[in-house]
């Protein structure tokens, strides 16, 4: 991996840090109960529910590991101090699709807070990197698998992230 700084703002950090706690307290705790009820149930080398069990708690561990390192090379963001006029990491846009003749709000968020079906996007996506920098009337050509989109970006506002 590499030592890449996450750029979160403190409410998603919270939420990481949230969700890493569960899962290191009451989620282990009842996989590895799990694990030793079945156990207890004999031949392990025949025993469905252990390996489930088993499997399970390494998915479990996984995601213990992802979260520890997010959270580890986390910086948090104070989205407030940020340039006000320009699009940068934590700001909602909204922009008009110049080619679907359609509005589309966006926010641009960390790893972790991402969620497309709500318009979070990441800045680190096609579509995130080619926003930022840009100010209220530019538009914008971003090449995107599916080919190339163009944005005329409306308003820019601090994301409620």
């Amino acid at each position: 991996m590499t030592d890449d700084r996450i750029p979160m703002t403190r409410e998603g950090y919270d939420k990481l840090k949230s969700e890493l706690d569960k899962l290191r307290g009451a989620d282990m705790i009842e996989v590895t109960k799990r694990v030793a009820a079945a156990r207890d149930m004999g031949d392990l080398s025949e025993n469905a529910e252990y390996h489930a069990a088993r499997e399970d708690q390494g998915i479990l561990q996984a995601r213990i590991n992802e979260l520890s390192d997010r959270l580890a090379r986390a910086a948090i963001v104070d989205t407030s101090a940020l340039p006000k006029g320009t699009i940068a990491f934590g700001s909602r846009v909204k922009v008009l699709d110049l080619d679907m003749d359609e509005e589309e709000t966006l926010e641009l968020v960390g790893p972790g807070q991402e969620n497309p079906d709500k318009g979070r996007i990441l800045t680190s996506s096609p579509i995130g990197q080619g926003l930022i920098g840009r100010k209220v009337g530019d538009t914008v050509e971003i090449q995107v698998p599916r080919g190339t989109i163009r944005f005329k970006v409306l308003e820019i506002s601090a994301a409620s992230i």
